[in-house]
């Protein structure tokens, strides 16, 4: 028996896009457009395509002129699109003695072993645990370790010393923010938020933003909350 109108649907060529009427349950035909054979069951109730996406990024500024670049995480390197220079996004491990300068929108890590010196150094993230003579600044944070011997100057986004260990500077520190688990002896001036963790130890004056304190935490000094800093 023929089927009905009631029984037909349209379906729409997936080579074409021609769209004919087709028996509901029909399995397969031709178009009539393009000639082409398909499924109609498929070309009714189509797959749906994955949607593609690109490469997973992170944001960044132009060293030169400060200009904000997406650029995909495993990149090593990429040009700005403002003033066409050159920026580095490798991470540097150190584990030797160097004196050469680094400005990278990576992470820079100078191991126990490693000693630099005479360097102007930018990077977008640092741990340092060994010897550094020099000037040295994050955009992000800086971790310090025990181990870490400093000589210069510093400035930080981020200050961190992570639990059990001890950092001592006789100038004020001026940072962005901090993070203290371990023992820190110094004057801080934060323009953000100082997270003093429940192990960690402060000698010295607070200037800051926003200070939290957790329970277990010991700061012997002065603390003027709610100033943005020096």
């Amino acid at each position: 028996m023929a089927a009905s109108k009631q029984d037909k649907v349209l379906v729409a060529c997936p080579h074409c896009g021609h769209a004919q009427p087709e028996p509901r349950t029909a399995i397969s035909t031709i178009c009539k457009g393009c000639r082409g054979h398909y499924q109609v069951q498929e070309a009714l109730k189509p797959t749906r395509k994955a949607v593609e996406t690109g490469p997973e990024k992170r944001r960044i500024t132009c060293f030169e002129c400060g200009a904000e670049l997406d650029v995909p995480i495993s990149a090593q390197s990429t040009m700005c699109k403002k003033c066409s220079r050159y920026v580095d996004l490798n991470d540097y491990h150190i584990a030797n003695t160097v004196s050469k300068n680094f400005k990278t929108k990576g992470t820079f890590t100078l191991e126990q072993s490693g000693y630099v010196f005479n360097t102007e150094t930018m990077a977008g993230e640092a741990v340092i645990k060994g010897r550094f003579l020099g000037k040295l600044v994050t955009e992000r944070s800086l971790t310090i370790y025990s181990s870490a011997e400093i000589k210069g100057s510093f400035k930080a986004g981020r200050l961190i010393i992570p639990a059990a260990n001890r950092f001592h500077w006789k100038d004020p520190l001026k940072v962005g923010s901090a993070e203290i688990a371990g023992e820190l002896v110094a004057n801080l001036q934060s323009e953000g938020t100082v997270i003093l963790k429940s192990t960690a130890r402060l000698f010295g004056d607070v200037e800051a933003k926003n200070l939290v304190v957790e329970e277990g935490a010991v700061v012997v000094g002065s603390m003027r909350v709610g100033g943005a800093g020096a």
